[in-house]
């Protein structure tokens, strides 16, 4: 069996970071994607995580001495595309991608240009990572959720490969039986969570103690369900009271991903949030009044950074 050697993490944000960390510790080659704007910044002020500088090997997207098992994807949505065209000189013909964006798109995205054959579909699943400038602190709980989109198109070997590489690395993660459910299941509380934690500025402690935020939460979640289930995601009855299960499991202080990015006046992932369901409910004509507003909202604060 192919045995990872050689991996590139395009991303050191909140996510990033983590696996950038636990990687870099391990006998694993591990590479760093920037452009010329960030090796200068990282190399003058590295991220601090958990209290201690990452220490990491950068590459730009010229370089052609380096070629990767994996390719761990784990900016924000609106680098994307760079990204997809950035990888190219470091992917060979079994290299196994993986995204750990938020959303169900960057997949079929990274796919159009690189195949199915060896992109997974995944997601970071766990304790918020907090970001503060290029301070991260996390707790540790997390897993990296993959498998296969389709096992007609992806090789379905690589999910052997990648389990034994992080059980040697230590990083933590699960194995769905029906990936694709378990990967809209994570959409759904990423869409009903993150959106109006942004608007109104709510820890998840704040959330999860409010029946009002519950009860809207839930009509969210309704949304997301209804196009799930016209996308062929199997047994979308019981989606809704698995959401709230991972969601009460969210540390009472920590703050979404977006609620960060507002406080930060940072761009937000609404365009893969809102702006996404709203498109699966024009495609199947699943009315989608809650993410329009959600999306409406968030545009209006992102237009006054």
């Amino acid at each position: 069996m192919k045995e990872i050697k050689n991996v590139l993490i395009c991303g050191i944000g909140a996510v990033g970071s983590i696996y950038a960390d636990k990687i870099s510790k391990s006998s694993a080659v591990l590479k760093i994607l920037v452009d010329k704007n960030r090796l200068e910044k990282y190399t003058k002020s590295p991220k601090v995580f958990n209290g201690k500088p990452l220490i990491l090997d950068y590459i730009l997207p010229e370089n052609t001495d380096f070629k990767a098992d994996l390719i761990i994807v784990a900016t924000k949505y609106d680098g994307l595309a760079d990204i997809v065209r950035n990888i190219k000189n470091f992917v060979k013909d079994d290299t196994i991608i993986l995204s750990l964006l938020n959303g169900v798109t960057s997949e079929e995205i990274i796919a159009k240009t690189y195949g199915w054959k060896h992109t997974l579909i995944s997601y970071f699943i766990g304790h918020s990572a907090m970001r503060q400038g290029n301070i991260i602190t996390h707790d540790g709980a997390g897993d990296i959720v993959f498998g296969v989109k389709d096992n007609q198109l992806t090789d379905a070997s690589d999910i052997e490969i990648l389990k034994a590489f992080f059980e040697k690395v230590g990083v933590t993660y699960r194995i769905p039986h029906d990936m694709l459910r378990a990967y809209w299941l994570k959409f759904m509380l990423n869409v009903s969570s993150n959106q109006p934690s942004a608007i109104l500025h709510l820890t998840f402690g704040q959330m999860q103690n409010s029946k009002n935020f519950l009860d809207f939460s839930k009509k969210i979640m309704e949304e997301v369900r209804l196009i799930a289930q016209a996308e062929g995601v199997q047994n979308t009855e019981s989606m809704i009271d698995e959401a709230f299960k991972s969601f009460n499991k969210m540390l009472p202080e920590g703050k979404t991903s977006m609620l960060q990015d507002i406080e930060a006046g940072r761009k937000t992932e609404v365009e893969i949030f809102a702006s996404t369901v709203i498109d699966f409910g024009k495609k199947h004509n699943i009315p989608t009044p809650y993410n329009i507003v959600l999306k409406d909202m968030i545009e209006i604060i992102q237009e006054n950074f």
